[in-house]
């Protein structure tokens, strides 16, 4: 079961390839949403406001994907496909490439701009910090105050991650568990007495 992906933990300097005269600037950035794309999408196009084409490609989700990839007037398939085949090559998620061409007067072919675009996404993506990370299911976990040190102890013992806590009369603890060992915690927490376990949806 593949319980990890990999995304970039922050947007990635700006890259230039050149062929004949034509610009691609290259950029990376993190994103979870369509709108976090759509926004930096805006701010490059004020950013390059004399520039020809603005191509990109994104991809989002950890197990289910979500993916875009948009050629701007350049020939069908020629710059947004080859940008998503680097996000796909180097394995990446939750991001959005872009490429932006300043047109140099002599025209590339569709092998050229093939090559053009996809290089710059791969310049844009090799210039980024990539991180794995590991996919997650949230517990909660209620119990009243006296089960307070049996709850501790397997939270200790199995080193998990507590990401919230509400300690009441009543209270309730929110782990973190890697998605392979999920089933293992669940059965800890469902078999100690007074204690009850359910699982949160993203």
């Amino acid at each position: 079961m593949k319980d990890t992906y990999q995304s970039i933990t922050k947007a990635s300097p700006e890259v230039l390839f050149k062929d004949r005269n034509s610009k691609f600037f290259g950029y990376a950035f993190p994103i979870k949403t369509e709108e976090e794309a759509n926004q930096h999408l805006e701010e490059l196009r004020s950013k390059h406001h004399k520039a020809r084409h603005w191509c990109y490609a994104w991809q989002i989700g950890k197990e289910d994907f979500q993916y875009r990839a948009n050629d701007d007037g350049e020939p069908s398939n020629s710059a947004g496909m080859p940008i998503y085949g680097q996000i796909q090559s180097f394995d990446v998620t939750n991001i959005l490439i872009v490429v932006v061409r300043y047109f140099g007067g002599v025209k590339l072919g569709v092998g050229g701009l093939i090559n053009a675009y996809k290089t710059a996404a791969q310049m844009a993506l090799e210039e980024s910090d990539i991180l794995k990370r590991t996919i997650d299911e949230i517990f909660v976990i209620k119990f009243d105050y006296p089960e307070m040190n049996k709850v501790m102890q397997v939270i200790k013992k199995n080193n998990l991650n507590v990401i919230d806590q509400k300690l009441e009369i009543d209270c309730k603890i929110f782990i973190a568990v890697r998605k392979k060992d999920a089933e293992d915690i669940y059965s800890k927490f469902d078999n100690t007495y007074k204690v009850e376990i359910s699982k949160l949806d993203d």
